[in-house]
């Protein structure tokens, strides 16, 4: 895909089956079945990326994906963010992998999630089971990401501008853990309160 700016709202929902339910009721078209992820993140030895607040990932899933995310911005009268993002499809993961350590960068946390991507009024909503929680995400134009949020009956689920990791450096800080790696292993044994979100 070409580079542009990506909008969009993260929000924390502890039924993913009442959304799957409402989006199946609404007409959402399913995009992509439940599907595991894996993610590795890279960076240079000063960790340049992360200061700044940008991503560099290698993503497994269905397939091999190199992504790029600029530092994110608020959306004004809105918890969505912005950002760009670049995305490049792969033909090997490892061979990228060791590309990308011999431009100096190597990985520095893995995190897994499972997926499910479903259209609908012309945003993409996700329903994400990470190793801490569950989060909708809803991507699109600003003003059609609310209406679908309201649409959904998520008006009063808490929204966060963090991304996946930020939010899991917060629950590694409140719940003083020691592992750098957000996978589902690391948290089989952990039951993680909203609050450690915050």
């Amino acid at each position: 895909m070409a580079g542009q700016n990506e909008v969009e709202l993260k929000l924390y929902v502890r039924d993913l089956d009442a959304v799957r339910q409402r989006l199946e009721s609404a007409g959402a078209v399913l995009v992509s079945p439940r599907t595991y992820e894996r993610n590795v993140r890279y960076d240079d030895k000063s960790r340049s990326l992360s200061r700044r607040g940008d991503v560099l990932r290698l993503r497994e899933d269905s397939r091999w994906r190199l992504t790029y995310k600029a530092g994110k911005g608020a959306v004004r009268g809105s918890d969505a963010v912005s950002r760009y993002e670049a995305e490049v499809e792969v033909s090997d993961f490892d061979t990228m992998h060791d590309i990308l350590g011999r431009l100096g960068l190597s990985p520095y946390m893995v995190y897994e999630k499972y997926r499910t991507t479903y259209q609908l009024d012309g945003v993409e909503v996700v329903l994400d089971e990470m190793p801490y929680g569950n989060f909708v995400e809803i991507e699109g134009e600003a003003e059609a990401i609310q209406q679908v949020r309201l649409r959904l009956g998520l008006g009063e689920a808490t929204a966060y501008r963090g991304g996946y990791t930020d939010l899991f450096e917060r629950v590694r800080r409140k719940l003083k853990l020691k592992f750098t790696d957000l996978t589902f292993a690391n948290f089989e044994q952990i039951d993680v309160p909203q609050s450690a979100f915050d």
